[in-house]
């Protein structure tokens, strides 16, 4: 479910026209709904009642600062791979206390910053990080609290690009060798192992391979037990599917009750990392049309997003729905279009052949379930600007990221000295009124 419907003839966000934010900030924008966020947030919190939990939202599915603190507001930590995305959580009002530090590569300085601002809790993926953190935090006095990532070995039967827990993956330590890692771990300074964590991968909609992974953790939790290791934490990881398209994912009430069923009395606080399933069908990406395109065997949408705004179909193949702002009327002609963005590259195709009401220049479309891996993923390709993000609460809306212009980005660079005075630069001509 999200805020985003049909309302006399018009795509509104909760109860703010679409258009109307057009006009505002002009195209292309994505727009977060408060809605839709603290809905899909509260469903998951609720399907885990009665157990000893925190929900960490993965700040890498979407950081905007405004989306982090309304998910704060509602008891969310964090989940980052980055020193950056600490910041970015820190400033939206998310607590260290409240924040697991995740990811394959640590460097030393997100390591020490880390423990200085005193995070919850580090997931250690590797024994040369495992060493390195002991190094770091014994010099610094304090001892840092641990949960080991170890790989299952487990088909989350996701894209390729987006599992995570196959023993080929580069995340988590091998399932053959966690206990011996573990054991190591438990004789370091400034090492406190708290506890085991697990991630299988995204966009998940199957709970077979959940069950599959929690299980094997479950039975190395208690052995890990019975070895003296004071085990008082399991992280089970995100990746709970949406519905792009004709997925039929999990029900956050049957994930739930598929983790109480497997660790309920384990006696663990249980850490849960979402990122895509709150956040993921909480926006939408907004384009105008700029030229319809007639070919010889097909039609082409232009629109003027594109790959740099919305990379998951050229990276991923991914499935975006793209709706007309404008209601199409009953009866209306739906043609096949290939829907593509003004990027030089072949790429920067969001759609083929996609079945939609004719169209014109001007037009506005949006492509929903946009509001996770879109603008975090986004870059200036092509000397494109970033591009605005806005934040729908009800009747008011608010820009919580500004349209990075060209002119910004190429602020911080400069000529180097040896090439001399910079050449004459020609200036556009006023354009006559």
């Amino acid at each position: 479910m999200d805020h985003f419907n049909y309302r006399n003839g018009e795509l509104y966000a909760e109860d703010v026209r679409v258009a109307d934010i057009a006009d505002t900030v002009g195209t292309p924008f994505y727009c977060y709904s408060t809605a839709t966020l603290t809905r899909h947030y509260t469903v998951f919190d609720e399907a885990l009642a009665g157990t000893d939990h925190q929900v960490y939202f993965a700040v890498k599915a979407n950081g905007n600062i405004g989306v982090l603190a309304t998910l704060a507001r509602l008891g969310a930590g964090a989940d980052i791979v980055s020193i950056g995305e600490m910041h970015r959580a820190h400033a939206a009002g998310i607590p260290s206390s409240k924040i697991v530090f995740s990811g394959v590569g640590k460097t030393a300085d997100e390591l020490r910053a880390a423990l200085a601002a005193g995070v919850h809790q580090i997931n250690v993926e590797s024994l040369p990080e495992l060493h390195l953190l002991s190094e770091i935090a014994a010099g610094m006095g304090v001892d840092a609290p641990v949960a080991i990532r170890v790989n299952p070995d487990v088909d989350a039967k996701t894209h390729k690009k987006i599992t995570t827990g196959l023993s080929e993956n580069k995340f988590g330590i091998a399932w053959e060798q966690a206990e011996a890692v573990f054991a190591e771990a438990a004789s370091l300074p400034g090492i406190d192992v708290v506890g085991v964590a697990v991630h299988i991968g995204s966009q998940l909609t199957d709970l077979a391979p959940y069950r599959a992974a929690y299980t094997k953790v479950r039975g190395l939790v208690e052995t890990l037990r019975g070895q003296g290791h004071d085990i008082r934490v399991v992280d089970l990881g995100g990746g709970l599917g949406i519905p792009y398209d004709a997925e039929n994912p999990p029900s956050p009430a049957d994930y739930g009750a598929m983790v109480k069923e497997v660790t309920g009395d384990l006696g663990c606080q249980l850490g849960f990392e979402p990122g895509r399933m709150i956040c993921g069908n909480a926006g939408i990406l907004v384009s105008s049309v700029i030229y319809v395109k007639e070919g010889v065997d097909r039609s082409f949408l232009i629109l003027d997003a594109a790959m740099n705004d919305l990379i998951r179909p050229a990276m991923y193949e991914a499935h975006h729905t793209v709706v007309p702002v404008r209601e199409p009327a009953t009866g209306d002609n739906m043609v096949p279009v290939d829907i593509v963005g003004p990027i030089c590259e072949s790429g920067d195709t969001f759609a083929k052949a996609r079945m939609m009401p004719r169209a014109a220049a001007g037009d506005l479309v949006a492509f929903r379930s946009a509001g996770a891996y879109g603008a975090v993923m986004a870059s200036t390709y092509n000397g494109r600007d970033l591009i605005p993000e806005v934040l729908v609460n009800g009747a008011e809306f608010s820009v919580v990221a500004a349209r990075l212009k060209v002119d910004d980005i190429m602020s911080r660079e400069s000529v180097p000295d040896w090439l001399g005075a910079p050449l004459p630069r020609d200036v556009p001509k006023e354009a006559s009124g």
